[in-house]
């Protein structure tokens, strides 16, 4: 019963660091206006993946990009 108790808590473990799908949505605005919009899937680990997500937020005069994961 021990044994199996740590093979559970090993496979539970296991399975919570599996990478999983988010989805990136970048919202476009200019001027504060929201002028469009794009989604698109990650996997990876939720900190590697917000973090790739992030890396994708821009700001060029009154244009600005602005990325979160859903």
């Amino acid at each position: 019963m021990k044994k199996l108790m740590i093979v559970l808590g090993v496979a539970l473990f296991t399975m919570a660091s599996c990478s999983k799908d988010y989805t990136c949505k970048c919202t476009v605005t200019e001027a504060g206006v929201e002028i469009g919009s794009t989604s698109s899937t990650i996997t990876g680990k939720k900190k590697d993946v917000t973090a790739a997500c992030d890396a994708n937020d821009a700001s060029v005069g009154t244009l600005s990009t602005n990325c979160e994961i859903q």
